[in-house]
């Protein structure tokens, strides 16, 4: 686990800059991507517990969504200069460094768990003890949604080289399987079609803690 942690890392240290301006339009181009994570704040918003983590913030450009749309948002992340990079661009924001798979966060705490295209540099063995972490921190009612690329017609999770380091993608069952597995009650999809050169799939997924 260590390895491909220290690996994602590094690599993401490395073009902070560079991601930071790909992604400053906070969505506006990504219609899919942008009703869902308004369908998951307003579910949030429903639960009566706003605070809200954006785990694997990156930039922060999306923690940013959050926080105008009424959350009370943070942002986690493995790599300490997307951090640095997003504190100071949302000073009034709070980022801190950490692994999903080990939140510093207490125990049922949260209204909402974002994972936007963060988990999928996951090696599949350890998705479930980092879903785990995530239905840790939910409270009984919170919402999680995660955002991954989909495979079409594969029944296992495909390893392919993403432009900053190696990543997954998955079959939707299988990962709302997981979900199921952790706890979760996935209630939600929305799969579209590539957004992207890579030619994959795009998925989103909703589950709730019971």
């Amino acid at each position: 686990m260590a390895e491909h942690q220290d690996e994602t890392r590094a690599a993401y240290d490395d073009v902070v800059d560079l991601y930071a301006s790909l992604f400053a339009d906070r969505l506006e181009t990504r219609p899919f991507a942008r009703a869902m994570i308004g369908t998951f704040v307003e579910l949030v918003r429903g639960t009566g517990n706003p605070r809200t983590a954006d785990v694997g913030c990156g930039p922060g450009h999306l923690t940013a969504m959050l926080h105008d749309l009424e959350l009370d948002a943070f942002g986690l992340d493995i790599s300490p200069a997307m951090v640095d990079h997003a504190r100071r661009a949302h000073p009034a924001i709070r980022f801190d460094e950490a692994r999903m798979e080990a939140l510093p966060v207490e125990d049922r705490a949260l209204g909402g768990v974002l994972a936007h295209y963060s988990m999928i540099h996951t090696p599949p063995g350890e998705l479930p003890a980092l879903l785990a972490e995530q239905v840790r921190v939910l409270a009984p009612g919170g919402l999680l949604l995660v955002s991954f690329f989909a495979t079409d017609g594969r029944p296992e999770p495909v390893r392919f080289d993403h432009k900053v380091t190696p990543a997954y993608s998955w079959p939707v069952d299988r990962f709302a399987e997981l979900l199921a597995e952790a706890g979760l009650v996935p209630f939600a999809r929305l799969v579209h079609d590539p957004n992207s050169e890579r030619g994959f799939l795009e998925a989103h997924l909703l589950a709730r803690r019971p």
